[in-house]
């Protein structure tokens, strides 16, 4: 009896020891969805009150779906056990710049990396689809978000000093490593 040979992820999914599935997806994929909603939700919690209840699925539509696929950008979820636990987008800011859009982690899944995981494997896609630069924002009612970005080596691009309701988005860049 002949076995196939075991095969690899395709190039738009990876696994690691510690069960975690990182795929690249379209935006309408089911496995997207969950959390797209859930953002939506907590878009809606903590800036409802600026924006207006339901503003946060307008924000989320604001770009087309084919902005965040390849070959100037794309859609990364991170699965574990059959469940869309963390993922993040980025799409062509410039020549030069990806801007990441929808970093998000589920809300049961926190505190345990993956938002940094998330970042990571952008930056690696992004460095490898040819950007040297990347640009995104996160809202001023989004401390932790502000904090992941400082401590892995983004620039602000506003007064940290500042009460971030005075400023609105908050604006980073990172410049991507060269790759050999």
């Amino acid at each position: 009896m002949e076995t196939a040979p075991p095969q690899s992820p395709p190039p738009s999914a990876s696994a690691d020891a510690g069960g975690l599935a990182v795929l690249e997806l379209p935006m309408d994929d089911a496995r997207v969805r969950p959390l797209l909603d859930e953002l939506a939700v907590e878009y809606d919690s903590r800036y409802g009150d600026l924006f207006g209840r339901g503003s946060a699925a307008e924000e989320l539509n604001r770009y087309p779906a084919a902005e965040f696929q390849a070959p100037d950008g794309a859609l990364l979820i991170i699965r574990e056990n059959g469940e869309s636990v963390a993922g993040g987008a980025f799409r062509r800011y410039d020549a030069r710049t990806a801007e990441f859009k929808r970093i998000w982690t589920h809300s049961a899944h926190r505190r345990r990396g993956l938002a940094r995981r998330v970042l990571a494997e952008l930056e690696r896609l992004a460095g490898a689809r040819g950007y040297g630069r990347v640009y995104l924002t996160t809202g001023p009612r989004q401390p932790e978000a502000k904090h992941l970005y400082l401590n892995t080596g983004y620039t602000p691009h506003f007064d940290l000093a500042a009460d971030p309701e005075t400023i609105g988005p908050l604006a980073f860049t990172k410049d991507l490593a060269e790759r050999d």
